[in-house]
């Protein structure tokens, strides 16, 4: 069974850096695509960025592009969202989700088959 649990949210001033981390476990990831979204209150889980884990191929929300960077550390099954210049609209729960699906985009909920329960980042004024 795949479980993906998050970590490195917190509360953070505009400007500053955050590092999230995702540790996966319970299969062999190599065939996988994974990717964070966010949700902030009142509305809906959007996404912010994919990687392949075989390839390293990277996709991005156009809000976060040139300040959040993904990343994946085969040797610790673990995927990182690097997140630098960090506004107050970034406050959100950051979740990690996997897949094995084909997608054009994997931007959209329903491309993940597995998610994570969700790290808080708020980004003070």
């Amino acid at each position: 069974q795949v479980q993906l649990v998050e970590s490195g949210g917190g509360l953070v001033q505009a400007g500053g850096s955050l590092r999230l981390s995702c540790a996966a476990s319970g299969r062999t990831f190599s065939a996988y695509v994974m990717g964070w979204f966010r949700q902030a209150p009142g509305k809906e889980r959007d996404f912010v960025a994919a990687i392949s884990w075989s390839v390293g191929i990277q996709l991005y929300a156009d809000s976060v592009k040139g300040r959040f960077t993904i990343s994946r550390s085969t040797a610790e099954n673990t995927v990182y969202l690097q997140m630098n210049s960090l506004k107050p609209e970034d406050t959100a729960v950051y979740y990690c989700a996997a897949t094995q699906k084909r997608s054009r985009t994997w931007s959209f909920n329903y491309d993940y088959d597995y998610w994570g329960q969700g790290t808080q980042v708020t980004v003070s004024s």
